[in-house]
């Protein structure tokens, strides 16, 4: 990708999302950290969408936004398509790529509600701003479920890989975090005003903070990639599929092959092409049969 692994993806667009969060940070506090009439009377920490509101974060919370959104959608594309072509470890199972294919339709629904949020602001459409507020958090922590899920059964077969347990790790935290600030969001917010709404507006900072390191923590999944340009070095069958594959073709060599004394192998017994036990050739007490010459030779003692 023009001298840039796929890691540049989720980097890239974790610093957008944090180049918006400080722009209107720091914008807020340059301007004197002015009280907007759509805050609360005495609320002295504003929201990130009451600074988005105004008239110049308005444009920049929306341009950051839907960057963030698209580069980030892109990285789970990008992410299904390595790992289609081995490039990443690869899904061998229906039901990884079910889940991966979830993760992914929850991350675009997460995404769409982060630009419409940006778009129908809290000043004018407050109802409609905070549904998507929720409606985003509820897509990436859906998603993130399925990416655990995902990375769980890949870690099943790829024990040797200590990224996919790494990367699992770090979501599944993204998980309960995400998920208990979500909670303490919404009851801190219900019912509060003025001053009261300060903690709220300080859970909703924290939140947006830690969607940047769960962008970035798609970074590690993406560093394999780096090693895997060249068809030879990408990923092969994982170890229980190939000793299980291994063990197949053995056993074809098998019957295919014959015996060492060129044979036919059989698992369920000695059997000749007549139906019967044992080998063809009478044993001691049965008739003799008959040599090339004709004559009849005796039954061997042998035995």
């Amino acid at each position: 990708m023009f001298g840039l692994s796929y890691w540049f993806l989720p980097a890239f667009a974790g610093c957008c999302w944090l180049g918006t969060l400080l722009g209107l940070l720091i914008n807020w506090v340059a301007t004197g950290r002015p009280q907007y009439a759509w805050t609360g009377a005495g609320q002295t920490v504003p929201y990130i969408s009451d600074i988005a509101a105004s008239k110049w974060g308005y444009p920049l919370f929306i341009a950051g936004s839907a960057t963030t959104v698209v580069v980030f959608n892109i990285s789970f594309v990008a992410e299904r398509w390595l790992r289609h072509n081995a490039r990443l470890a690869k899904n061998y199972r229906t039901s990884e790529k079910i889940l991966s294919g979830f993760a992914i339709a929850f991350a675009i629904i997460g995404g769409i509600a982060l630009i419409l949020l940006t778009v129908f602001d809290t000043r004018r459409h407050h109802s409609i701003h905070i549904t998507c507020l929720f409606i985003f958090i509820a897509g990436y922590i859906i998603s993130a479920v399925f990416i655990c899920a995902e990375y769980q059964r890949l870690g099943v077969l790829y024990r040797e890989h200590r990224i996919l347990r790494s990367s699992f790790w770090l979501k599944l935290a993204f998980i309960f975090v995400e998920l208990g600030l979500a909670i303490a969001f919404g009851v801190l917010q219900r019912g509060r005003v003025g001053r009261a709404l300060n903690p709220s507006a300080y859970v909703e900072w924290i939140i947006s903070l830690i969607y940047i390191f769960y962008v970035w923590s798609f970074i590690i999944d993406f560093l394999p990639a780096t090693q895997t340009r060249h068809r030879e070095d990408r990923f092969g069958l994982p170890g229980p599929l190939r000793a299980r594959e291994e063990e197949g073709e053995m056993r074809m060599q098998e019957q295919e092959g014959g015996n060492n004394l060129g044979g036919p192998v059989y698992t369920g017994g000695a059997w000749n092409e007549r139906g019967s036990q044992g080998s063809e050739v009478p044993m001691y007490g049965q008739a003799g049969y008959r040599g090339t010459a004709g004559e009849v030779v005796p039954p061997s003692r042998n035995f």
